[in-house]
Protein backbone atom coordinates (compact mmCIF):
# COMPACT_ATOMS: atom_id res chain seq x y z
CA UNK A 1 0.00 0.00 0.00
CA UNK A 2 1.15 3.48 -0.49
CA UNK A 3 0.78 6.56 1.64
CA UNK A 4 -2.35 8.20 -0.27
CA UNK A 5 -3.90 4.86 0.17
CA UNK A 6 -3.46 4.81 3.77
CA UNK A 7 -4.58 8.47 4.24
CA UNK A 8 -7.88 7.90 2.44
CA UNK A 9 -8.18 4.27 4.48
CA UNK A 10 -7.72 6.31 7.83
CA UNK A 11 -9.93 9.17 6.57
CA UNK A 12 -12.83 6.97 5.79
CA UNK A 13 -12.79 5.15 8.88
CA UNK A 14 -13.32 8.23 11.26
CA UNK A 15 -15.23 10.15 8.47
CA UNK A 16 -18.17 9.68 10.98
CA UNK A 17 -17.16 11.11 13.86
CA UNK A 18 -14.72 13.63 12.45
CA UNK A 19 -15.67 14.38 8.19
CA UNK A 20 -13.11 15.54 5.82
CA UNK A 21 -13.67 18.26 3.38
CA UNK A 22 -13.04 16.46 -0.49
CA UNK A 23 -10.55 19.84 -1.21
CA UNK A 24 -8.27 19.32 2.23
CA UNK A 25 -7.79 15.32 1.66
CA UNK A 26 -7.07 15.74 -2.08
CA UNK A 27 -4.57 18.45 -1.45
CA UNK A 28 -3.09 15.59 0.91
CA UNK A 29 -3.40 13.07 -0.92
CA UNK A 30 -1.16 15.10 -3.62
CA UNK A 31 1.52 15.85 -0.97
CA UNK A 32 1.45 12.35 0.19
CA UNK A 33 2.16 11.13 -3.68
CA UNK A 34 5.09 13.64 -3.49
CA UNK A 35 6.51 11.82 -0.48
CA UNK A 36 6.14 8.55 -1.58
CA UNK A 37 7.77 9.17 -5.24
CA UNK A 38 10.67 10.62 -3.16
CA UNK A 39 10.89 7.46 -1.28
CA UNK A 40 11.04 6.32 -5.10
CA UNK A 41 13.67 8.40 -5.58
CA UNK A 42 11.16 9.44 -8.87
CA UNK A 43 11.86 12.84 -7.27
CA UNK A 44 14.20 15.03 -5.32
CA UNK A 45 13.28 18.61 -3.90
CA UNK A 46 15.54 21.62 -5.11
CA UNK A 47 14.56 24.12 -2.13
CA UNK A 48 10.63 23.95 -3.08
CA UNK A 49 10.97 22.99 -6.68
CA UNK A 50 10.49 19.43 -8.13
CA UNK A 51 13.06 18.07 -9.84
CA UNK A 52 11.95 14.60 -11.47
CA UNK A 53 14.48 11.81 -11.36
CA UNK A 54 14.23 8.65 -13.62
CA UNK A 55 10.66 7.34 -14.73
CA UNK A 56 10.38 3.88 -14.08
CA UNK A 57 7.31 0.99 -13.25
CA UNK A 58 6.07 2.00 -9.49
CA UNK A 59 3.72 -0.64 -9.26
CA UNK A 60 0.77 1.13 -7.92
CA UNK A 61 -1.47 2.95 -11.03
CA UNK A 62 -2.10 6.33 -9.56
CA UNK A 63 1.59 6.83 -8.10
CA UNK A 64 2.78 5.99 -11.83
CA UNK A 65 0.41 8.79 -13.30
CA UNK A 66 2.00 11.07 -10.82
CA UNK A 67 5.06 10.00 -11.78
CA UNK A 68 4.33 11.06 -15.02
CA UNK A 69 2.59 13.95 -14.62
CA UNK A 70 5.65 15.77 -12.60
CA UNK A 71 6.86 18.89 -14.42
CA UNK A 72 10.34 17.59 -16.59
CA UNK A 73 11.33 21.12 -17.96
CA UNK A 74 13.12 23.53 -15.57
CA UNK A 75 12.43 25.57 -13.73
CA UNK A 76 10.17 22.84 -12.57
CA UNK A 77 6.94 23.26 -10.68
CA UNK A 78 6.67 24.06 -6.87
CA UNK A 79 5.72 21.65 -4.64
CA UNK A 80 2.44 24.10 -3.55
CA UNK A 81 1.62 24.48 -7.88
CA UNK A 82 1.37 20.89 -7.47
CA UNK A 83 -0.61 20.62 -4.51
CA UNK A 84 -3.16 22.30 -6.66
CA UNK A 85 -2.81 20.62 -10.33
CA UNK A 86 -2.56 17.04 -9.34
CA UNK A 87 -4.91 17.55 -6.30
CA UNK A 88 -7.94 18.20 -7.94
CA UNK A 89 -10.39 15.49 -7.65
CA UNK A 90 -7.74 13.28 -6.38
CA UNK A 91 -9.59 12.23 -3.64
CA UNK A 92 -12.03 10.62 -6.19
CA UNK A 93 -10.10 9.55 -8.11
CA UNK A 94 -8.17 7.49 -4.97
CA UNK A 95 -11.60 6.05 -3.99
CA UNK A 96 -12.58 4.79 -7.36
CA UNK A 97 -9.44 2.65 -7.25
CA UNK A 98 -10.17 1.05 -3.69
CA UNK A 99 -13.76 0.37 -4.92
CA UNK A 100 -12.63 -0.83 -8.16
CA UNK A 101 -10.38 -3.54 -5.81
CA UNK A 102 -12.82 -4.50 -3.21
CA UNK A 103 -11.60 -2.30 -0.72
CA UNK A 104 -14.98 -0.87 0.26
CA UNK A 105 -18.71 -1.48 -0.83
CA UNK A 106 -21.95 0.45 -0.43
CA UNK A 107 -24.98 -1.15 1.10
CA UNK A 108 -27.87 -1.21 -1.29
CA UNK A 109 -31.91 -1.32 -0.34
CA UNK A 110 -33.74 -3.81 -1.03
CA UNK A 111 -36.77 -1.36 -1.12
CA UNK A 112 -35.42 1.46 -3.56
CA UNK A 113 -32.91 -0.53 -6.03
CA UNK A 114 -31.17 2.18 -7.45
CA UNK A 115 -30.08 4.02 -4.34
CA UNK A 116 -26.84 3.61 -2.28
CA UNK A 117 -25.52 4.57 0.44
CA UNK A 118 -21.80 6.10 0.76
CA UNK A 119 -19.16 3.50 0.24
CA UNK A 120 -18.12 1.97 3.33
CA UNK A 121 -14.97 0.31 3.52
CA UNK A 122 -14.19 -3.82 4.16
CA UNK A 123 -12.37 -5.53 6.49
CA UNK A 124 -9.31 -6.10 4.25
CA UNK A 125 -6.12 -6.24 5.35
CA UNK A 126 -5.11 -2.59 3.95
CA UNK A 127 -7.47 -1.38 6.29
CA UNK A 128 -5.61 -3.11 9.01
CA UNK A 129 -2.65 -2.06 7.84
CA UNK A 130 -3.46 1.79 7.47
CA UNK A 131 -4.65 1.77 10.89
CA UNK A 132 -1.78 0.05 12.25
CA UNK A 133 0.61 2.60 11.00
CA UNK A 134 -1.54 5.43 12.48
CA UNK A 135 -2.07 3.87 15.77
CA UNK A 136 1.93 3.36 15.89
CA UNK A 137 2.26 7.11 15.74
CA UNK A 138 3.99 6.70 11.99
CA UNK A 139 5.49 10.43 11.35
CA UNK A 140 4.74 10.89 8.23
CA UNK A 141 0.63 9.67 8.29
CA UNK A 142 0.43 11.39 11.41
CA UNK A 143 1.14 14.61 10.26
CA UNK A 144 -1.04 14.02 7.04
CA UNK A 145 -3.64 13.04 9.16
CA UNK A 146 -3.63 16.06 11.69
CA UNK A 147 -3.51 18.95 8.40
CA UNK A 148 -7.15 17.01 7.20
CA UNK A 149 -8.14 17.78 10.52
CA UNK A 150 -8.00 13.88 11.93
CA UNK A 151 -6.32 14.49 15.22
CA UNK A 152 -3.91 16.52 16.90
CA UNK A 153 -0.56 17.34 15.12
CA UNK A 154 2.01 15.03 16.58
CA UNK A 155 4.62 16.38 18.92
CA UNK A 156 7.49 19.03 17.64
CA UNK A 157 9.84 15.67 18.29
CA UNK A 158 8.33 14.17 15.26
CA UNK A 159 9.07 16.57 12.92
CA UNK A 160 13.21 15.22 13.92
CA UNK A 161 12.18 11.65 12.49
CA UNK A 162 11.11 12.72 8.74
CA UNK A 163 13.80 14.29 6.46
CA UNK A 164 13.66 18.33 4.93
CA UNK A 165 12.11 17.08 1.92
CA UNK A 166 9.35 15.40 3.56
CA UNK A 167 8.68 18.64 6.06
CA UNK A 168 9.00 21.15 2.81
CA UNK A 169 6.18 19.11 1.41
CA UNK A 170 4.22 19.13 4.86
CA UNK A 171 4.40 22.61 5.46
CA UNK A 172 3.18 22.80 2.16
CA UNK A 173 0.05 20.65 2.40
CA UNK A 174 -0.32 22.66 5.67
CA UNK A 175 -0.57 25.80 3.95
CA UNK A 176 -3.13 24.82 1.35
CA UNK A 177 -5.08 23.39 3.35
CA UNK A 178 -5.30 26.63 5.72
CA UNK A 179 -5.34 28.88 2.33
CA UNK A 180 -8.61 26.49 1.08
CA UNK A 181 -10.53 27.00 4.32
CA UNK A 182 -9.72 30.82 4.15
CA UNK A 183 -11.24 30.91 0.70
CA UNK A 184 -14.59 29.13 2.52
CA UNK A 185 -14.94 31.05 4.75
CA UNK A 186 -14.68 34.30 2.23
CA UNK A 187 -16.91 32.77 -0.20
CA UNK A 188 -19.36 31.89 3.59
CA UNK A 189 -18.70 35.60 4.11
CA UNK A 190 -19.98 37.17 0.69
CA UNK A 191 -22.83 34.54 0.39
CA UNK A 192 -24.71 35.67 3.44
CA UNK A 193 -24.16 39.21 2.38
CA UNK A 194 -25.54 38.47 -0.68
CA UNK A 195 -28.70 37.11 1.08
CA UNK A 196 -29.05 39.91 3.12
CA UNK A 197 -29.19 42.09 0.00
CA UNK A 198 -32.07 40.33 -1.15
CA UNK A 199 -34.10 40.28 2.05
CA UNK A 200 -33.64 44.23 1.95
CA UNK A 201 -31.08 44.38 5.12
Amino acid sequence: MTTPRDLLIITMDVASSSPVGQGDLSLALAGAELIDLGEAQALTLDDDRIVPGPQGVLGDRLLDEAASALTREAPYETVEDWLWRRGRGLSTAYLDVLSAEGETTRPRHQWIPFRSDAATLTDSPARRRAVDRLTSGEPVLAFLAAAVGLQEEPAEEAAALVDDRVVTVLAAVNDAVRELEAVRQRRSVENAAFDNIWRGQ
